[in-house]
């Protein structure tokens, strides 16, 4: 009877926070990390179809290619593989007082990678990856404690509030599963 290894999950620029059971990595050789690589260095030293969880935080804002770091992301997530990806909102003061952050992100910035989506019917030649957006979530910050909003009907709410008045979502996250081999959107 052979016996499949454990699902991979990676955790992309994890700094201090290291997680157990995943491989750690960040640019710099922090106590716990398994990886050290620079994400602008394609391709990354991992396997395509390594990964079946990728966790990217507040990470890919201070890269100054996303799409092709969304293609390499795609490239190492196994064929229903989940991406979950954390940036600051365009407009929070989180995005505007980080020196070292590079590419903005706001509600729609990953339709473009999602074919179910206007903008990913659309401009389907922006790049291959392919994935299915499984959920939103707006983080808030009214006091000093991020609070998630993944209400449909509330997320309108504080998509039209922020693009006029700033500072209201701090932080957008997103789950994606990676779409390989002609799979369908889930």
């Amino acid at each position: 009877m052979s016996v499949s290894p454990p699902a991979q999950r990676l955790h992309l620029g994890c700094g201090n926070e290291i997680l157990p059971n995943w491989i750690n990595h960040d640019l710099v050789p922090l106590p716990g990390v398994d990886v050290v690589h620079d994400l602008e260095d394609f391709p990354w030293p991992f396997e395509t179809d390594q990964f079946s969880e990728v966790r990217m935080h507040h990470v890919l804002e201070h890269l100054s290619n996303p799409v092709r770091t969304i293609e390499e992301l795609h490239r190492v997530l196994e064929p229903g593989g989940v991406l979950q990806v954390r940036v600051p909102y365009w407009n929070s003061p989180d995005w505007a007082t980080d020196p070292t952050h590079r590419v903005a992100f706001n509600e729609y910035s990953f339709d473009y990678f999602d074919p179910t989506t206007y903008q990913g019917r659309e401009r389907p030649y922006y790049s291959t990856a392919r994935f299915s957006i499984r959920s939103k979530t707006y983080w808030i910050k009214p006091a000093v404690k991020y609070l998630p909003v993944r209400n449909r009907s509330a997320r309108a709410v504080l998509s039209a509030l922020a693009r006029h008045l700033g500072g209201v979502i701090w932080v957008v996250e997103w789950d994606l599963v990676a779409l390989k081999d002609g799979a369908a959107p889930q």
